[in-house]
């Protein structure tokens, strides 16, 4: 029995190393490529301003509308892909008056112009659209529509689509590298109901049966950053007085929920502190600050952050740490505004990156706290999210198909930063350096590399291997050691090779520096070191051995 129940064991461990390395080898198609790669149909021009026009009808779960594209011409090329996901459908397209040739490739449609398109002009063309657009099931995870009913039996809407495109709802040049330099969002709801968008409302236009809410985004914006939320909202607001001035903070909540969001949101002005703080000044001033109740959990919508946390502290009333900090601030509020800075500000050319996005707001709670409760706090908090890493695969994606890497990208990612902190060894400068960055790339679009080069470049440090490490492996740094009366011998294991990276250890409470590698080294002390400990604010794991 024990032999039969040991080789069912083996085999279903065969069969799941053996999917797990089938699943490990990414098999990409053309339609990977069309939308995750800069195709020569994209390249030759650069987005300056959409006006998306949008009517939505949620009793038939159904939408209509067009979008308006100017661009700059960067090469006098012919062919244009536009970007629109089925069950959608294009119309038209027209040009100067003029309907264009369309010919589609799945999710990509490829259009002929007309017109002579000469370098340095500027020309716009408009898509007409319509269809059931895909229904997100589990929003916000696998994106479009979310079509619910609130508690009054009101309609409750809201787009979401991160990762899978905003081409799920609205036809636009998908790919994140080309960000447009400012829209106006025009939505067309039922009466009764309220559209809430990016950037400023400038104008309500009241029709018999429906109203238009007209927005405007004067600062650049990324596609999945763009969002349409309808429900029967209230609103209130202040204003922060802020680095740049006064700032607009607005909060759109169902009506039933006023008076607690009322309480519950004044976790929103405390962020703006703490993250200007850590950051520099919030980036879209001009477009203000907005939290806007969803029927799903949240997303990081440029100057209309979403919310759906049920007006609790924690992910949904947990701390995901496990240290008792993580119920300090409501997660939604924090992590998503966050996004602000890392996603919306700086924003990664290709999803392979986005570790930029998660990493550095995951990070950005542990700063939180940091700014708030102190540093006992924050790498409690940062450490005790450690036990969500599984280390299944790098957190860099494979470039150009419109993947990303590992989930381990949120925790992984900010325990890698928590752990740079501490090689910088200078809280000064490690502020200094997170303002540089959203400074020095404001309303920018990043690579990993550019983001390895600054903090390499303004820490002073090779980060390198650090970086080869902890990002493109799944390996952790092992340290080995052993005491031999007042010597430490210690040496890396489980590290690229010529992986270095000095190491803070404590010996009777006093603070010393180690420098180990792959080789053994031997560091004597005038004292015992049978007190030895390793701070735990590294991320690597250790072990005592005996030679």
């Amino acid at each position: 029995m024990k032999t039969l129940t040991y080789l069912t064991l083996l085999f279903a461990f065969i069969s799941v190393q053996s999917q797990e390395l089938l699943s490990s080898k990414n098999t990409f198609t053309e339609q990977d490529t069309l939308r995750g790669s800069i195709t020569p149909e994209r390249a030759w021009w650069d987005l300056n301003y959409y006006h998306l026009k949008l009517e939505v009808k949620p009793d038939e779960k159904y939408i209509s509308g067009s979008n308006l594209i100017r661009y700059k011409v960067l090469d006098e090329k012919q062919t244009l892909q536009i970007d629109l996901q089925p069950p959608l459908i294009i119309e038209k397209v027209t040009q100067d008056g003029k309907e264009l040739k369309v010919a589609s490739n799945g999710n990509a449609h490829f259009i002929t112009l007309q017109k002579k398109q000469e370098k340095g002009q500027f020309n716009e063309l408009t898509v007409t659209y319509s269809g059931h657009p895909k229904e997100a099931i589990r929003a916000p995870w696998d994106g479009g529509f979310s079509w619910k009913k609130d508690e009054n039996n009101k309609h409750f809407v809201a787009t979401s689509c991160q990762g899978l495109g905003a081409s799920v709802w609205w036809p636009n040049k998908d790919h994140m590298y080309d960000e447009v330099d400012s829209m106006a969002i025009s939505v067309t709801v039922p009466k009764g109901l309220m559209n809430v968008s990016n950037g400023r409302l400038r104008k309500i236009e009241k029709h018999k049966k429906t109203n238009t809410y007209h927005w405007f985004v004067s600062n650049p914006i990324n596609n999945y950053g763009v969002n349409v939320n309808i429900g029967d909202y209230v609103h209130f607001g202040e204003v922060f007085d802020g680095e740049k001035g006064k700032l607009d903070m607005d909060y759109y909540v169902l009506r039933d929920n006023l008076e607690k969001a009322k309480i519950h949101f004044t976790d929103a002005p405390k962020m703006m502190k703490a993250f200007e703080h850590w950051f520099g000044p919030y980036p879209f001033y001009e477009d203000s600050f907005k939290l806007v109740e969803v029927p799903y959990l949240g997303m990081e919508h440029q100057s209309s952050v979403t919310y759906g946390n049920k007006y609790k502290k924690g992910y949904l009333g947990k701390d995901l740490s496990g240290s008792g900090w993580g119920l300090k601030f409501d997660f939604l509020i924090i992590h998503e505004a966050g996004h602000e800075w890392f996603a919306n500000n700086i924003t990664n050319k290709d999803i392979a990156d986005m570790w930029i996005h998660e990493g550095f707001t995951s990070y950005s709670e542990n700063l939180f706290l940091d700014y708030y409760y102190g540093s006992k706090a924050s790498s409690e908090y940062v450490i005790g999210l450690r036990k969500n890493i599984v280390n299944d695969k790098p957190i860099i994606g494979p470039y150009n198909v419109n993947t990303g890497g590992s989930k381990d990208m949120y925790y992984k990612g900010s325990n890698m930063l928590h752990t740079l902190r501490q090689i910088v060894n200078n809280d000064s400068l490690w502020r200094t350096v997170l303002r540089g960055l959203n400074k020095d790339f404001y309303h920018t679009t990043v690579t990993t590399q550019d983001i390895e080069d600054y903090l390499c470049r303004h820490t002073k440090k090779d980060l390198t291997s650090f970086f080869d490490q902890y990002l493109r492996t799944t390996k952790i740094p092992k340290l080995q050691y052993t005491i031999e009366g007042n010597s430490l011998k210690y040496r890396y294991t489980n590290v690229i090779p010529g992986f270095t990276m000095p190491l803070r250890v404590f010996i009777k409470e006093k603070a010393f520096w180690i420098h180990p590698s792959e080789n053994w080294n031997t560091k004597s002390f005038k004292m015992d070191v049978s007190t030895l400990k390793i701070d735990p604010n590294f991320y690597i794991t250790t072990t005592n051995v005996i030679d």
